[in-house]
């Protein structure tokens, strides 16, 4: 069940969400939701009920000890804030959780029963894969969508994936059959480093974010830590041989399919971020 204290009037609001778990390589995915609640203060609205949908034995309550000694145990579970983003006459809703064990039907009708609540426009999920592309290069972002208004807007192709999916997954195959206009953006980074987490993989999905909805979104110190994430991964490759070999090949491979102006494409982009937060600043 979902607990609402009270349903906020918001403003052609939009949905993003991410769930740790199968979904959230290097918890790019889930850390770009966290990134989201920061940067914009983001104010918890409901909880989705944990006992429908967790088990314990696999996604375990956590016990931490706070500064002061104080011990508090935190229940895994699915958690929609709300964030007023400044000088945008949008809001957004944002839905961070854990990968649900069961119930997925279920759980499903409830995220889009509330986007229902919310009169939500557009719901866009966030998920992260690893893959063969090497730690030196820009983490590309996927995205698709099956709306074809989006498709034409934003340039983006219909998905053509088949195989096992996660819960994000199935909120795009139920916002389709609902008529909801659904984006599934996917950053993939390296299998070699697949530890969390993977800030440079954040970083890659919140800039195509701001692409997606045309807002700037405050970095804070993610371009800091996804260097320094970058640098860390340069130290361990440079202490192993096989390692430094096997990364100059996927370097090379990723640098020949690489189009020219895929690099002209990239500068634009990001000549147009800085004109966005420059903006937004003044």
């Amino acid at each position: 069940m979902i607990e609402l204290d009270e349903f906020p009037v918001l403003v052609d609001p939009v949905m993003v969400a991410a769930f740790e778990g199968w979904n959230d390589a290097g918890e790019s995915a889930s850390g770009t939701i966290a990134h989201l609640r920061a940067v914009w203060d983001a104010q918890p609205l409901a909880d989705l009920d944990s006992e429908e949908y967790y088990d314990y034995q696999v996604n375990r309550p956590m016990i931490s000890v706070d500064e002061s000694g104080v011990r508090e145990l935190t229940w895994p579970s699915t958690r929609v804030f709300v964030a007023r983003v400044p000088l945008f006459p949008r809001d957004l809703v944002l839905v961070q959780g854990v990968e649900p064990n069961m119930k997925w039907q279920q759980f499903t009708r409830e995220v889009l029963g509330l986007a229902a609540e919310l009169d939500v426009s557009t719901v866009i999920t966030l998920g992260a894969l690893l893959s063969d592309i090497p730690h030196t290069r820009p983490v590309p972002v996927s995205g698709s969508t099956a709306d074809a208004a989006l498709q034409a807007d934003l340039g983006l192709e219909p998905s053509t994936y088949e195989g096992p999916t996660g819960i994000v997954g199935v909120l795009q195959d139920a916002c389709q059959r609902f008529g909801i206009p659904a984006i599934s953006l996917w950053a993939a980074v390296p299998h070699y480093v697949a530890q969390p987490p993977c800030p440079k993989g954040t970083l890659a999905l919140v800039r195509k974010i701001e692409d997606i909805l045309d807002i700037p979104v405050p970095l804070g110190d993610l371009v800091e830590e996804a260097r320094a994430w970058e640098a860390g991964v340069d130290d361990l490759a440079a202490e192993d041989d096989e390692v430094a070999d096997y990364v100059k090949q996927l370097e090379e491979a990723r640098d020949a399919v690489e189009l020219p102006e895929a690099s002209g494409e990239a500068i634009a982009k990001e000549f147009e971020r800085y004109l966005r937060r420059r903006s937004s600043d003044g």
